[in-house]
């Protein structure tokens, strides 16, 4: 309404000023004087501006004439087009324009003023080629879903746009939370454009999220063949796909098979720590425990981690607590300074019972990265030089406010798992676990936990802080949980007393 009113006062106003300009110049004074040919025209000031508006006119006429006269010409000559071209023209610069304009109001935000443009340029051009596109992207931009995916259903008529077509509904589909139908849509996206790298992603993460392994894993060979990914990358990635297949097989209850796919996902990425404890695990129950240990000491190498330990102590499951000290030293040999081995290797010396070697074992780990576990065995071990019940609860209080060290975190959302899986369980990334300290604890505890030292009783300062996380063995059970080690060197204290 006000739009129509100010074009009305606009015209009004130029009208106004051409009348105005048409008195002035018929007051004015003088004129054009032509002369040729012995005649001679005298034009007075309004005449003149008359007539040159005239003379424009004429050769705009001319232009145009001479135009069409030259398309005909061409239509005699066989191109069948030529008249239609002619006409053509100015609908197609005004299609042109309303396009363009259309592509900048959807570059502005504008949603509704690019669908208006995107109408106006397929009255002029009837491309729906372009056009449809501009006016499912305009009205994804404005909210109105519904029309945009009828849009992109109109798309999947033309070869030449069906890709862009089924992108458009798979995306939609997504923002939907329809992952079965994503799925289908993504390999069909896929069958059209393997190459395009955006489509592999997708397609990638809806079936690893749908536990399709091999199918993901013919997508990850896709993308290796058309660069997408380096190879290194590629070899991880397909590892921790064979790994996930391995698990799904032993769900099934095949165990040779998942001996075979374990193996794989190890040999494809030793230092996958999953891959390598499980491919032990079914060496072991093949007999084959020489080549488990090697496995699980590359492994170690790669990166220490309690699974490992625990793996290993499953080679020799009934062996007495001195027999596996002296055998774990081929794996604690390999990384002597890493915290996980000095843990280790205090567990260890607390499962035999030596006690001041297990608090030469954590050296001053405790005082630089102190962790629940750290805290947890030198209880142990305080409990097991006679410390009184104190001295103990006090180092337990520690532990609870103290952070948990190490822990499978997703490098996307930084959210923390109880154990490692091929896919994140809060934002569905493929391949984003990684062992490691997490920004910040999981776990707010209540202010007040920073008084239970004091309350319950302080460390004595003579004590060494130290710092640890991982289970004890003992004769019965390779690994324990921490208030087991506790529990379990009491009892041992008592029975000495």
């Amino acid at each position: 309404m006000l739009l129509s009113l100010v074009k009305i006062i606009v015209f009004f106003v130029i009208v106004a000023v051409v009348a105005y300009g048409g008195v002035l110049l018929l007051e004015t004074e003088g004129g054009v004087q032509m002369a040729f040919g012995g005649y001679e025209i005298a034009l007075g000031p309004l005449q003149a501006v008359i007539a040159f508006v005239a003379l424009l006119v004429t050769l705009w006429l001319a232009l145009k004439v001479i135009g069409l006269v030259l398309a005909f010409v061409k239509f005699l000559m066989g191109d069948e087009t030529a008249i239609s071209r002619y006409f053509d023209r100015n609908r197609e610069r005004k299609g042109f324009e309303a396009l363009a304009d259309g592509m900048l109001a959807l570059a502005s935000g504008e949603g509704r003023l690019a669908m208006s443009k995107a109408a106006k340029a397929e009255k002029y051009l009837r491309k729906p080629e372009l056009t449809n596109l501009l006016t499912a992207q305009a009205a994804e931009a404005s909210g109105d879903k519904k029309k945009a995916e009828e849009t992109y259903k109109r798309l999947l008529s033309d070869d030449r746009t069906r890709f862009v077509g089924v992108r458009g509904i798979l995306k939609q589909r997504l923002d939907a939370g329809d992952t079965d139908t994503a799925l289908k849509l993504a390999e069909k996206a896929f069958a059209i454009k393997p190459k395009h790298v955006e489509t592999q992603d997708v397609l990638l993460k809806l079936q690893a999220e749908k536990g399709e392994w091999s199918a993901a894993r013919r997508t990850l060979s896709a993308k290796l063949k058309h660069g997408a990914i380096p190879r290194d990358v590629h070899k991880r990635r397909d590892a921790v796909l064979a790994l996930s297949a391995a698990k799904d097989i032993l769900d099934d209850g095949a165990s040779i098979e998942t001996r075979e796919a374990a193996i794989e996902a190890n040999k494809k990425s030793p230092d996958l720590i999953p891959a390598a404890v499980m491919a032990a695990d079914k060496l072991v129950e093949a007999g084959n425990g020489k080549q488990a240990a090697r496995i699980l000491k590359k492994a170690w190498q790669a990166q220490p981690h309690p699974d490992l330990a625990a793996a290993f102590a499953r080679i020799e499951p009934n062996e007495t607590p001195a027999q596996r000290l002296k055998r774990f030293g081929a794996l604690t040999k390999l990384k002597p300074d890493d915290p996980e081995t000095k843990m280790l290797l205090a567990e260890l010396q607390i499962a035999n019972e030596d006690f001041p070697a297990a608090r030469r074992a954590l050296g001053n780990l405790a005082e630089i990265n102190p962790t629940s576990r750290s805290l947890t065995i030198l209880a142990a071990v305080e409990r097991g030089e006679g410390g009184s019940d104190v001295v103990v609860r006090g180092w337990l209080t520690r532990a609870l406010t103290a952070p948990r060290g190490p822990q499978w975190v997703c490098d996307n959302c930084n959210t923390v798992h109880s154990e490692w899986g091929p896919v994140c369980s809060n934002c569905n990334g493929f391949d984003t676990m990684s062992w490691r300290q997490p920004a910040q604890s999981e776990v707010a505890m209540p202010a007040g936990t920073e008084m239970l030292p004091m309350i319950v009783g302080e460390a004595e300062p003579t004590v060494e802080v130290l710092d640890v996380d991982v289970a004890t063995e003992t004769e019965a059970s390779p690994v324990m949980t921490d208030a087991e080690v506790v529990e379990d060197v009491a009892s041992k204290t008592e029975d000495k007393k």
